[in-house]
């Protein structure tokens, strides 16, 4: 029987939804596979955003080096501490990835930050309420060690990551902290830090410090796992450039070291120093006191002057001998001739010699440099004339910037209105200076004539190509005087500390000859007028060596030190220069003056001849002979062909072949770093001065990876015999008998009011 069709209405709806559905799915998915969005958003976005990570591959900070490479400031690894609270991060209950337990957690860290536990349970139960990812632990949690990274990782707490992060470091600790500066990390807006340069060279050269970051991007799971077969993207750092100084380390530390001595003996007020090359205008080095450690910012004040350049000052007496060769290059200068010293008048006003006005009776103007008459600048000064002597004031660049490498310089203040004003200028006082000015002025003294402007700053390169983008050189700043003058100034400086009444005989060398001047300048007083009392002076020392022909110039100022009743304001300067110019010399193996006469001679072309040749050559010159290696023929040489070496001085020779150590004893810093240079050995050389002990036995065979510790110590350390004897000297002799104090008539107000504008 055949079957009745009968409708069913109720299927036929359900089909037709269905199908719709189908239809508009099929729809769905035809759009989305042809535009990638949904509902306007792509979806690749949106996965990119939760499968994507991003890690920046932080730049580091270009470093500040010396003349010789030696690190000043550099980026070194440290961790930043970061606790995970999100409880997805987990996947194994027996292995947790989060902060399981908030007070245990804080309880732990609270031995290892710098941080109490109350605040670092805030910090996480803070974040467990806002439901947050993870925590950091704010300046606390940064600038963690290696060290310390890894005692928290053996403690087994939960939740912990350390990322990997750059901390400033300054591995000499104070260090011409004024002029180097600090940089520390600074906390942007939107949460990240940033290393920034607040005062010194780190903050002039911010900009070409700091590099720029880069980022490496790949994509992971939703709980962080790599997916396989990703392809990351990365975006390499830039590191900073470095900034290369004409700073020498050695000589750096020499000054450092001896300045710290006379702070903890003496507790002055200030003091400040500077060491130059005058022949290029070089700063080898420069500090001052009160100073900081940049580590730890211990010690750092409200006073940011880098005072070598910032600060003005009454020169006092060093400025006599610009007034010497002022007179010398006119043809006003007699030494022999003589004049009355004691007191002088010039219309309403009396200056006086330091010695309360007394003076010497009649003695020659000679004698009075050596003494340091006042009295004796003021006759010569009438010789001179008042105004040809202000055109030299001009021309040693007193008064105006000298425009070294270095922002925020002071120009200081000529006084020349009033007939007294130009009187005192000539022996120092009234007037007003920087340091690096008196520097700079010397140097033409120092150098034949030929003034040199002073800078610090060698090179600024990028470490990773090699591109040099500053590079200084050495640039004449004028010629005040001839080299005759030049001459004949040294000469006269050179006396006061030989002559038997030189104001200047404490800074006398052992091994070299001194020209220099003392000063003794008075402090002006707020409201006018002087400091009063025996301490309550501006002690310096602008000195040269050797005598004969410069090769450092020094200023050394110490302000208002607490020296015993029988001890002189100019013996902590003369501590300072003594130490620091006669080690100095050694380690630039500058010739002493004993040794002035011993046989010198050229260093000749050795390379390419057999090693028993040249051995033989030199050997027969009376010359001592190392080598490095011990086959072939020469491949390199120290010193350099054309260079000249004393008789009995070391040559070195490169050859092929296993390297036997020789006897390090009484080798200076500069014959260290030639020998491992030539040989490529790993030489780790400790402490300052010559060679005294070193791991490795003379004779012993060493692998290129292999160190070799090599201690140096000080001169007088190494030479003990020269160092009691110096001692024994200084218990018979007295240091300066002359305190030079700039007094004026106390009858005469004209003068102090004037002088002190």
């Amino acid at each position: 029987m055949k079957k009745k069709f009968r409708f069913q209405g109720g299927a036929f709806l359900l089909f037709l939804l269905f199908a719709g559905l189908f239809f508009l799915l099929l729809a769905r998915i035809v759009t989305i596979q042809a535009t990638g969005k949904v509902e306007g958003q792509e979806l690749a976005a949106k996965a990119a955003a939760k499968y994507s990570q991003e890690e920046v591959l932080t730049a580091e900070r270009g470093r500040i080096i010396d003349r010789n490479g030696e690190i000043i400031a550099e980026d070194t690894l440290t961790y930043k501490l970061v606790a995970v609270l999100d409880e997805s991060v987990t996947q194994k209950a027996s292995d947790p990835q989060h902060v399981v337990d908030a007070e245990e957690t804080a309880e732990k860290l609270a031995g290892y930050l710098d941080a109490s536990e109350e605040s670092i349970l805030e910090t996480l139960k803070t974040g467990i309420e806002k439901d947050r990812y993870q925590v950091e632990f704010g300046s606390a949690g940064r600038e963690i060690s290696h060290t310390q990274m890894l005692e928290m990782k053996e403690a087994d707490i939960p939740g912990l990551l350390f990322v990997r992060d750059l901390k400033r470091l300054y591995p000499n600790g104070v260090f011409a902290s004024h002029l180097i500066g600090y940089a520390m990390k600074e906390e942007l807006e939107d949460g990240e830090t940033k290393t920034t340069g607040r005062i010194g060279l780190e903050s002039i050269h911010n900009e070409v410090l700091t590099g720029k970051n880069g980022k490496m991007e790949f994509d992971t799971d939703k709980w962080g796992f790599l997916l396989p077969n990703n392809e990351s993207v990365i975006t390499p750092a830039v590191n900073g450039a470095d900034v290369q100084l004409t700073l020498d380390k050695t000589l750096q530390n020499f000054l450092e070291d001896a300045m710290t001595s006379v702070q903890e003996e003496y507790d002055p007020t200030r003091m400040i120093a500077v060491i130059a090359d005058p022949k290029t205008g070089e700063i080898l080095a420069m500090s001052q006191r009160p100073t900081f450690n940049p580590n730890t910012r211990e010690g750092l004040s409200d006073n940011w002057l880098n005072e070598s350049i910032e600060l003005t000052i009454e020169p006092g007496s060093p400025m006599k001998m610009f007034t010497l060769a002022a007179a010398i290059e006119e043809g006003k200068w007699d030494p022999d001739a003589t004049y009355k010293s004691g007191t002088y008048t010039l219309l309403d006003s009396t200056i006086g010699d330091h010695n309360s006005g007394e003076g010497w009776g009649t003695i020659s103007f000679l004698e009075g440099f050596q003494r340091s008459s006042n009295v004796s600048m003021a006759y010569l000064l009438e010789r001179l004339g008042a105004d040809t002597f202000m055109t030299y004031v001009d021309a040693f660049g007193f008064g105006e910037k000298t425009g070294i490498d270095l922002p925020k310089e002071a120009t200081g203040k000529i006084l020349d209105q009033y007939p007294i004003n130009k009187l005192t200028t000539a022996y120092g006082q009234g007037s007003t200076v920087t340091p690096i000015q008196m520097i700079q002025a010397a140097s033409a003294i120092a150098n034949d004539g030929v003034m040199m402007k002073p800078y610090v700053i060698d090179q600024i390169k990028n470490a990773d190509t090699g591109k040099v983008t500053v590079k200084s050189e050495p640039q004449e700043a004028g010629q005040p005087i001839s080299a005759e003058t030049a001459d004949q100034v040294r000469e006269v400086l050179a006396s006061t500390v030989t002559s038997e009444v030189g104001s200047a005989r404490g800074f006398a060398l052992q091994d070299y000859t001194i020209a220099g001047k003392t000063g003794t300048a008075q402090v002006p007083k707020e409201g006018g007028g002087y400091l009063k009392g025996r301490n309550n002076y501006l002690f310096s020392f602008l000195g040269m060596a050797p005598a004969e022909d410069p090769e450092l110039l020094i200023y050394i100022g110490v302000q208002q030190p607490n020296v015993p009743a029988d001890e002189y304001g100019s013996v902590p300067v003369a501590k300072i220069f003594t130490s620091v110019m006669e080690n100095s010399l050694k380690y630039l193996n500058i010739e002493p003056e004993n040794m002035a006469k011993a046989t010198t001679m050229p260093v000749e072309e050795y390379t390419g001849k057999s090693v028993t040749e040249a051995t033989e050559e030199l050997k027969e010159l009376g010359l001592e002979v190392i080598v490095t290696g011990n086959t072939g023929e020469v491949i390199s040489q120290y010193p350099k062909v054309g260079s000249t070496v004393l008789k009995g001085g070391r040559v070195i020779l490169k050859t092929s072949g296993e390297t036997a150590l020789p006897n390090f004893s009484g080798w200076s810093k500069r014959e260290l770093l030639a020998y491992q240079s030539l040989s490529g050995l790993s030489l780790e050389i400790a402490g300052q001065g010559y060679g005294l002990t070193q791991s490795v036995e003379e004779g012993q065979l060493v692998k290129e990876n292999e160190p070799v510790v090599i201690e140096l110590h000080p001169p007088e350390i190494y030479y003990p015999a020269r160092a009691e004897a110096k001692a024994k000297e200084e218990l018979q002799e007295t240091v300066n008998p002359e305190v030079e104090e700039l007094e004026v008539d106390s009858t005469s107000e004209t003068q102090t009011d004037e002088t002190t504008e």
